[in-house]
């Protein structure tokens, strides 16, 4: 279960939220801590084992440390991750691990400061890679690398960011880019790299990195396979990390998907590419029993389509701009 704590960022990331920002939520129309656990604690109780804390950026919320302080505690829960900009980890590593937070997620898209500006308007490529460093001294491990990857921006980046695998214990996941309306339009369909090709050059690069060998595939985790994700891994010989490819749609995005996920203001989100939602926050506050909850929980993994995208005439999936909705 994705667990989306606010709409708030720091970031005003091009693929992600409009430059002028959004509208936010009111804090009243966001589920409070108590509820969310409550809805995790309903959900441990069908079968739910992991728990991803997003946002937004979920740092940006008070409270998160004591999230997932309540939701460790959650019998059933087996594993808690967090995605973050990172650009605030560092002050908050030690007290999420010692909460009982497992990994973190960090949005890592070029190593260039100029185009990390760029594409954050505005953010610190210093500050995230010291909350990554932080991180990792912290326990959270293996951190994982997300990395958007755009033509002409940061397509030039992908065998360095793959590279990082070879040093550092981290599995750097590339993203298809999902060119979405409700993120204001700078990039579209021509700035989409296919994800084919993306795995192409990095599977070239078994040769160069390490003479005579090539990559070696690894299953995207160490369970069955839906119970891993969307994301398909290669490790380069002799690599301390993990090259992982995430396509935008099709049999590797939908068929492996087995997310659900529940937005900071109260709605079921059964598909990332629409916007067809399931409210549980009015059951929350009018005195639902679990049993109810639970019910609405069945209704949401339920409505999942096969296939989700709904795209437009101009090819653009028609949802919300993804700080609303946790990725």
């Amino acid at each position: 279960m994705r667990v989306s704590v606010t709409d708030r960022c720091n970031f005003r990331c091009v693929y992600c939220m409009p430059a002028e920002g959004i509208e936010l939520k009111r804090h009243s129309d966001m589920l409070t801590m108590e509820e969310i656990a409550r809805v995790v604690r309903v959900a441990a109780g069908m079968g739910i084992t992991k728990v991803r804390i997003t946002g937004g950026e979920p740092l940006a919320r008070k409270g998160v440390v004591s999230l997932v302080r309540q939701v460790a505690a959650i019998e059933g829960i087996r594993d808690i991750a967090l995605t973050t900009n990172g650009t605030v980890l560092e002050g908050y590593a030690q007290e999420l691990a010692a909460a009982g937070l497992k990994r973190v997620n960090v949005s890592l898209d070029t190593l260039r400061p100029e185009t990390f500006a760029e594409l954050t308007r505005g953010g610190d490529l210093g500050a995230v890679l010291r909350g990554i460093a932080a991180a990792e001294r912290a326990g959270l491990c293996p951190v994982k690398i997300n990395t958007v990857v755009l033509k002409g921006i940061n397509s030039d980046e992908i065998e360095s960011m793959a590279a990082l695998t070879l040093e550092h214990p981290w599995d750097v996941r590339f993203i298809e880019f999902m060119p979405f309306w409700g993120n204001g339009g700078v990039y579209g369909e021509e700035h989409v790299v296919p994800i084919d090709e993306v795995r192409r050059r990095v599977m070239a690069m078994g040769a160069e990195a390490q003479p005579g060998a090539t990559p070696e595939p690894v299953k995207a985790g160490a369970g069955p396979a839906m119970d891993a994700g969307p994301a398909a891994y290669v490790r380069l010989r002799g690599a301390k990390g993990r090259v992982g490819f995430i396509s935008r749609e099709g049999d590797e995005f939908c068929v492996r998907c087995n997310r659900i996920r529940l937005t900071a203001d109260g709605m079921f989100r059964p598909c990332l590419l629409s916007d067809a939602t399931i409210d549980v926050k009015c059951a929350l506050r009018g005195g639902a029993d679990d049993a109810a909850i639970a019910d609405i929980i069945r209704q949401a993994v339920a409505a999942k389509p096969e296939s989700g995208a709904i795209r437009g005439a101009d090819g653009n999936w028609k949802a919300q701009p993804l700080v609303r909705i946790g990725g």
